[in-house]
């Protein structure tokens, strides 16, 4: 999958896959959730010549945004030219995230975990998003809306697993695995793999497709969230956050930009309690103010107007990982190419900017912001 999918991204720049002379990786490498990408083995498979440049970031789905960042220190340092970031993922009985911790071997973060039923990352979040509830009042109505939004941003993409219509009599028969958060809550579980291909400006010019350039990236992390998957020793407000505060703030000073200035938010949705905070953590609220925010529609792609509703930015136009499909957050990058390029299936009129982000779950996280040519 992971050998297609770069072939398919060469197909789309227009470029031989023997241009590729750079790795990107995240997660550490990891392909899915047990197993590992090889430049080598890569290299063997699809007949590439040479490479110049390979490396990859930590952390899980939190360096997908990233990984576009580190190819561009091996582009600026004329390490390589081309480089391309993978992932694939297929699911197995011994590789499903559900249960992950529960089958982790022990250790000192573990051993607490494992005996509080905390196996899955879904259990952690939702003691986080219980957090949010209790200190701001927000409510299950909100995650019913931004699931509901997100399927109905699904629902004319041909590639979506769930496009079958949701309404929140069906949100609330879903069965509650982890309280607060239902099974609709979650993302998917997904087969599949995804390949973006990272160059100069120059050289990008004289590709097959119209250029998303990378206006600003960061990686990174606060100790303070960081302690949510270890030890649930956070502090308010971090408990009750995604994490994305330190990034946030980096990101704008990076850019000069601020929420205000996105036409079109793709956002790491591996739970629906996530978008909540992160939507307060990046700006497009304030603190506290997700609950009204999402209730108000907000997150909403309106397909009249080609924009947000009431005043919103369009979240997870493309369905995100709850709807769409979860290849650890890749469908983010490729939402947010799209929208640049104005290619996107629900596009944003006249969309000059778009943010990616990547986690939380584990840090450290990432975010991107793409503007158009």
């Amino acid at each position: 999958m992971a050998g297609e999918a770069i072939l398919k991204a060469c197909e789309d720049a227009g470029i031989s896959v023997k241009d590729i002379d750079g790795f990107a990786y995240y997660g550490g490498a990891s392909a899915g959730y047990v197993d590992k990408f090889d430049s080598g083995s890569l290299m063997e498979t699809l007949g590439m010549p040479h490479i110049s440049f390979t490396a990859t970031l930590t952390s899980g789905g939190g360096g997908v945004a990233g990984a576009v960042g580190l190819a561009t220190a091996g582009l600026m340092n004329e390490d390589c030219t081309y480089a391309v970031t993978v992932m694939a993922v297929q699911q197995t009985p011994s590789a499903r995230l559900g249960d992950i911790f529960g089958r982790m071997k022990p250790d000192p973060e573990n051993s607490f975990l494992q005996p509080s039923g905390l196996i899955g990352p879904g259990h952690l979040m939702s003691v986080l998003a219980r957090r949010h509830m209790h200190l701001y009042g927000s409510t299950e109505d909100a995650l019913a809306e931004i699931v509901m939004a997100s399927r109905t941003h699904a629902l004319n993409r041909p590639k979506a697993i769930r496009r079958t219509p949701l309404s929140k009599e069906d949100y609330l028969a879903s069965v509650m695995l982890a309280d607060p958060l239902r099974r609709l809550d979650f993302c998917l579980e997904t087969d599949g793999a995804i390949a973006v291909i990272t160059t100069t400006a120059d050289r990008a010019r004289d590709c097959r497709q119209k250029p998303a350039y990378i206006h600003g990236c960061v990686h990174g992390a606060s100790r303070k969230w960081g302690r949510a998957f270890g030890w649930m020793n956070m502090p308010d407000p971090e408990f009750s956050s995604s994490g994305h505060q330190f990034l946030a703030e980096r990101v704008w000073a990076q850019t000069g930009l601020a929420a205000k200035d996105m036409d079109v938010a793709l956002i790491y949705d591996h739970f629906s309690s996530m978008v909540l905070a992160q939507l307060e953590d990046y700006g497009f609220c304030e603190r506290g103010e997700g609950n009204d925010y999402v209730l108000a529609g907000k997150t909403r792609y309106d397909p009249a107007s080609r924009g947000g509703v009431n005043g919103g930015i369009p979240v997870n136009t493309h369905g995100g990982n709850l709807s769409e499909a979860y290849i650890i957050g890749m469908t983010h990058v490729v939402e947010a190419v799209e929208q640049v390029r104005g290619t996107a299936i629900n596009q944003v009129a006249d969309c000059e900017f778009a943010l990616a982000t990547g986690g939380p779950a584990p840090i450290p996280v990432s975010s991107l912001v793409l503007r158009s040519a």
